[in-house]
């Protein structure tokens, strides 16, 4: 979806239609969570300081995020993507993967699927999506930011490589900021520059993910579409209008987050191992700490006393802007197997010994 949040107010509110909109960040201390596309000519994105937003741009309207209706609005989408293939894989409220190889449309053509799937989105909700078409999920993600907003992108098997060699490095999905500027001060720019390099190298340079680099610049990509995506983790977090010092203070902010996370983990009926406290300090510098215990959990108290045990683990660098608390190994999936299969063993065990 184009500038999926700030989309939605604008379609719901017709006064906020073609001016400079950012949803979020109205306070001294609020972060962007979208921005409309007339924003962006100034230069406002998401996860950008509502501050420096209001400098870039002026005129910038801020609006409070509504999460519920961006959920329906969602919600109304995916139902649209199941009327072409039950192969759907969301990444996020605004984003999924198709495989339309074998579609309930019996259409052989990917590209007129896609068309057809953003016209209906229009026509039925009201709102302009982009997609990217291709052999794989990488290359098509990246064809998906190519012709934004309200266009398509298809990279046919044939033009793959020549596609990916002539990409500024920093448009791969998975390069961040850090990644591209090593990259560029190793002299890789583009595609062909990555591709130069062998395994080897890139391993060196780059760990576990200079083999995905090889491989990608290569059109190698096998991750299948995944329509039942597990949820690996659940957060909640607060940033705070001053920045706090004391850490007697951390903890009462982070009594709070840990209710919250509770509440989420209980609405979606989860309990989890790992604990990781997040800290983002007065210089926007981010640190976590975690913590893997023996069982699994959901409960605010035993969250809190994990939390404060990683606040205490190492003296505070500085003052700090935000807190969080996130749970992942959730007890889904792969997790909830093994303890149940360790339930079915203890349980035999117990027998055996009667």
């Amino acid at each position: 979806m184009d500038a999926f949040y700030a989309s939605v107010e604008q379609m719901d509110d017709p006064k906020l239609r073609g001016k400079p909109l950012a949803v979020g960040g109205a306070g001294k201390r609020g972060v962007i969570s979208a921005a409309s596309y007339e924003a962006r000519v100034f230069g406002v994105r998401s996860a950008m300081p509502g501050f420096k937003a209001r400098k870039l741009c002026p005129d910038l309207i801020f609006v409070r995020p509504r999460f519920d209706r961006y959920k329906e609005i969602s919600s109304q989408v995916r139902k649209i993507f199941f009327e072409y293939t039950d192969l759907v894989e969301p990444l996020s409220l605004d984003e999924a993967y198709l495989d339309v190889t074998e579609n309930k449309k019996g259409n052989p053509s990917a590209t007129l699927i896609a068309q057809q799937i953003r016209k209906q989105i229009f026509d039925e909700v009201g709102l302009t999506a982009s997609a990217g078409i291709s052999i794989n999920k990488f290359i098509a993600k990246v064809a998906s930011d190519y012709n934004k907003p309200n266009g398509q992108k298809t990279v046919n098997p044939e033009d793959v490589i020549e596609f990916l060699e002539v990409l500024d490095v920093k448009k791969f999905y998975g390069v961040g900021k850090v990644t591209q500027a090593k990259m560029y001060q190793m002299g890789i720019y583009t595609g062909k520059d990555l591709k130069s390099k062998s395994e080897e190298f890139l391993t060196q340079h780059f760990g576990k993910s200079g083999g995905h680099y090889y491989r990608i610049v290569r059109g190698i990509h096998l991750s299948e579409v995944k329509p039942n995506r597990e949820r690996k983790s659940l957060a909640a977090e607060r940033t705070f209008s001053e920045n706090i010092a004391s850490e007697i203070y951390m903890l009462e902010r982070l009594e709070n987050i840990a209710e919250e996370l509770q509440k989420r983990l209980k609405n979606n009926k989860v309990s989890g191992r790992t604990v990781t406290l997040k800290i983002r300090y007065s210089d926007f510098s981010l640190q976590t700490r975690s913590k893997t215990l023996p069982y699994f959990v959901s409960d605010a108290d035993i969250l809190l006393e994990t939390a404060r045990e990683l606040l205490y683990q190492e003296k505070m660098r500085d003052s700090v802007r935000l807190l969080g608390i996130s749970l992942s190994n959730l007890n889904t999936g792969k997790e909830k197997r093994k303890e149940k299969e360790k339930e079915e063993v203890e349980i035999i065990q117990l027998r055996f010994d009667f």
